[in-house]
């Protein structure tokens, strides 16, 4: 069994949530062969020196998982793209690059958290190359933890201000560049994240049939599980 999630958001004001994901942790996900957590499992994330809650928990409850023989994947995602190495070496998960391809089933599905997907989005995606580059997170990640933290909170707010302004289309997938992405790793199956807006969809590609899973976000009520 293969268990895929996205868009937790995990937050000190989202206790509710951190709940449900380790009542995740401690039952369905032991059971599975591989679990992976594709983007955003936070809400924002600073730095690997953040042990503020609920990070340490997570941190606790992610290595119990891992060292019992589960493998975790995780792929950043826009709020948690400043995961690192020392996040992976004291949690045991594996990092992923922003598009990996695996095999289900004997198919091949390309996983994505699904920021890169909406590209009608000119101002995030310019926002993105920057917030990539090594210059910029050296930056960022050289500033004092209680700085990182108080601009975290500055930056959702003003995020979740722009997004009041931006219309549907422009935040969601473009199908050009799902199915230009999806050419280029030759797969006719995408799994990603992001927009918030769980659903299958069929389509044709190159006159075959294809498949795009998109996973929930999760809330106080708890979240979806994508299980293979």
């Amino acid at each position: 069994m293969i268990l895929f999630i996205s868009d937790l958001h995990l937050s000190f004001d989202k206790p509710q949530i951190t709940h449900h994901f380790i009542h995740f942790l401690q039952t369905k996900a032991k059971q599975a062969k591989s679990v992976y957590i594709l983007g955003d499992l936070f809400d924002a994330w600073v730095g690997d020196d953040d042990f503020t809650y609920p990070n340490a928990q997570i941190r606790h409850e992610l290595k119990k998982l891992t060292d019992s023989g589960v493998k975790v994947y995780f792929q950043r995602g826009n709020r948690d793209f400043l995961i690192g190495d020392r996040f992976a070496h004291e949690t045991g998960v594996i990092l992923l690059e922003d598009y990996v391809v695996i095999e289900l089933e004997g198919e091949k599905t390309l996983l994505t958290h699904g920021d890169l997907l909406c590209s009608d989005d000119l101002a995030y995606q310019t926002f993105r190359v920057k917030s990539r580059a090594l210059e910029w997170q050296q930056n960022v990640l050289s500033k004092p933890l209680w700085l990182r933290l108080l601009a975290a909170r500055w930056y959702r707010l003003r995020s979740f201000l722009h997004k009041q302004k931006k219309s549907h289309y422009v935040m969601d997938v473009n199908q050009n560049t799902v199915e230009n992405v999806m050419q280029k790793y030759q797969c006719t199956r995408l799994i990603h994240g992001h927009t918030h807006q769980p659903a299958l969809h069929k389509f044709q590609l190159n006159g075959k049939k294809a498949q795009r899973f998109v996973l929930s976000d999760w809330n106080n009520q708890g979240g979806e599980v994508l299980i293979w």
